[in-house]
C-alpha cells in the first residue's frame, strides 16, 4: 500500500472516529443560515477596516479588555455562531516586569503567555522586548452553552447569554496524577468565605494539615467557591495567584482572585460546566482556516521544567478535527504547514489555509520573539486610555 494510501485511510478513520463522537454537538453549534453567512462576511469586513488590517498593534495590560468583548452586532441563532473570539495583542515589557506578573496583568495563564513567547526569557522578558499576548481563542468542540472547561489550554469559557460571545478565564488545573476529570456536571452549591477541609488523602500526605481552615489569607480556596456535581470538585478563587495558567491544583479549577468573583455573581446554581481537553482547535474566520496547538498535559509539565517540548504528538482524534472542520476544503490543505504549527504549538490561531487558493501569511521565524508576519484572524486595536500613554510603554505596529 502506497503511503498516499495509508494516509488517506488514517485521515478517514479519524473523520469517521471523531463524526460519531462529536457530530450532534457540532451540528447544534453551527446552525446558521445563509442570512447570518452574509452578516458574518459584513461583519468580519467591518472589523477589519477598523482595526487597520492584520497588524498586531500595542497594549496595555491596564485597559485590556476582556477577550469575550468581540461579540457580534446581530444574532439570530441561539448558539454563538463564531468560531472564535478575542484579538492578538503586543506589550513592551518594561524593566522591572515578569512573566508572571505579566501574565497577571492581562488575565492570561503563566504556561500559555511563555507558549507564544519561546524566545523570551521565561522569567524576565527584559526592558524594550516585545510580548506576545494570546489573547485571541478558537472555540472548544463542546456544547456552546453554560461553562465550558478546556483543560489543554486551561481556559473556562462562560456563555452568559444565548447567541452572544463567551467570557473567558485563564485556570489553574489538576497535576499529574490528580488530574481534572472530563465530562458534564452543573453547579451544585455556592459559597462565599467558605471552609477549607483537606481530604483524607491530603492529610495522609501532610499530616500537619488541620482538619478545616476558615476563611482568610491562608485558605486555598479563597473567598468564592462553586461547588459542582462532582464530589470534592471545586471551581474556586485561590490564595497562589501565581499558580493560575499551571497543573498546580489536587484537581480543582483554579480562578484569579477578581474572576472567580465575577463567575460566582454572574452564575446560577444548576449552570451545565462541561470538561474537555482538547490540545489543538480549528475552525473558520470569514474564508481563512485557522489552527490553534497548545501543550499536552505531558508537554506542559515538561515546559515547566526545562522550557523544552516532548516529542512530537498528534493525536488521531485531532486530526480528524481538523479534517472535519475543512469539510470540502480537507484535500487541498498543506499538511506541511499543519504540522509545523502542531510541532511548535504555540497557543494561538495560525493561519493555515484560504478558500481563495492564496497561500497563507505564515513565516517561521525561529528567532524573532515576535513574528511580524504572522497572519492573526483579527488585529488589536489599541486600548491605550491618555492615563495610561503616560506610564505604559507604546508598540509601533510591526510592518
Amino acid at each position: 500500500m502506497t503511503t498516499a494510501r495509508v494516509f488517506q485511510t488514517v485521515l478517514f478513520s479519524a473523520v469517521a472516529a471523531f463524526t460519531l463522537t462529536h457530530g450532534v454537538a457540532r451540528a447544534e453549534n453551527v446552525k446558521s443560515s445563509k442570512k447570518q453567512e452574509s452578516v458574518k462576511s459584513q461583519e468580519l469586513a467591518a472589523a477589519k477596516a477598523e482595526s487597520g488590517g492584520s497588524s498586531i498593534k500595542s497594549a496595555s495590560p491596564r485597559s485590556v479588555g476582556k477577550p469575550g468583548d468581540v461579540e457580534p452586532k446581530i444574532t439570530f441563532s441561539k448558539f454563538y455562531d463564531r468560531d472564535y473570539i478575542g484579538d492578538m495583542q503586543v506589550y513592551t515589557a518594561r524593566y522591572e516586569d515578569t512573566m508572571v506578573q505579566i501574565a497577571r496583568d492581562f488575565k492570561m495563564g503563566f504556561v500559555e503567555l511563555r507558549s507564544a513567547n519561546p524566545f523570551l526569557d521565561p522569567w524576565i522578558p527584559g526592558e524594550g522586548k516585545k510580548v506576545l499576548i494570546p489573547s485571541m481563542h478558537l472555540l472548544p468542540r463542546a456544547p456552546r452553552e453554560g461553562v465550558v472547561v478546556n483543560l489543554a489550554d486551561m481556559r473556562m469559557y462562560v456563555f452568559l447569554k444565548p447567541g452572544q460571545a463567551p467570557t473567558t478565564y485563564a485556570l489553574g488545573i489538576g497535576r499529574e496524577g490528580l488530574l481534572t476529570p472530563n465530562g458534564t456536571t452543573s453547579i451544585i452549591a455556592k459559597k462565599k468565605d467558605p471552609v477549607w477541609r483537606p481530604t483524607a488523602r491530603m492529610r495522609k500526605e501532610n499530616p500537619m494539615l488541620p482538619a478545616e481552615v476558615p476563611p482568610g489569607p491562608d485558605n486555598p480556596l479563597g473567598e468564592y467557591a462553586l461547588y459542582l456535581g462532582w464530589p470534592e470538585y471545586r471551581i474556586h478563587s485561590t490564595d497562589k495567584p501565581y499558580s493560575i495558567g499551571r497543573r498546580a491544583s489536587s484537581g480543582c479549577i483554579r480562578m484569579y482572585p477578581d474572576q472567580a468573583e465575577e463567575i460566582f455573581k454572574a452564575l446560577p446554581n444548576g449552570t451545565q460546566v462541561t470538561v474537555v481537553n482538547q490540545s489543538i482547535k480549528s475552525g473558520w474566520i470569514g474564508d481563512k482556516m485557522y489552527i490553534e496547538a497548545h501543550l499536552t498535559m505531558e508537554q506542559a509539565d515538561k515546559m515547566e521544567v526545562d522550557g523544552g517540548l516532548s516529542d512530537y504528538v498528534f493525536p488521531e482524534e485531532d486530526l480528524g478535527a481538523i479534517v472535519a472542520s475543512a469539510g470540502e476544503y480537507a484535500g487541498q490543505l498543506d499538511w506541511t504547514l499543519i504540522r509545523q504549527v502542531v510541532r511548535e504549538r504555540r497557543g494561538y490561531p495560525v493561519e493555515v489555509f484560504r478558500k481563495t487558493g492564496d497561500k497563507p501569511d505564515v513565516v517561521a521565524e525561529k528567532s524573532a520573539p515576535v513574528p511580524e508576519a504572522l497572519s492573526t484572524p483579527a488585529a488589536a486595536t489599541e486600548k491605550v486610555t491618555a492615563q495610561d500613554k503616560k506610564s505604559a510603554p507604546v508598540v509601533t505596529t510591526p510592518n
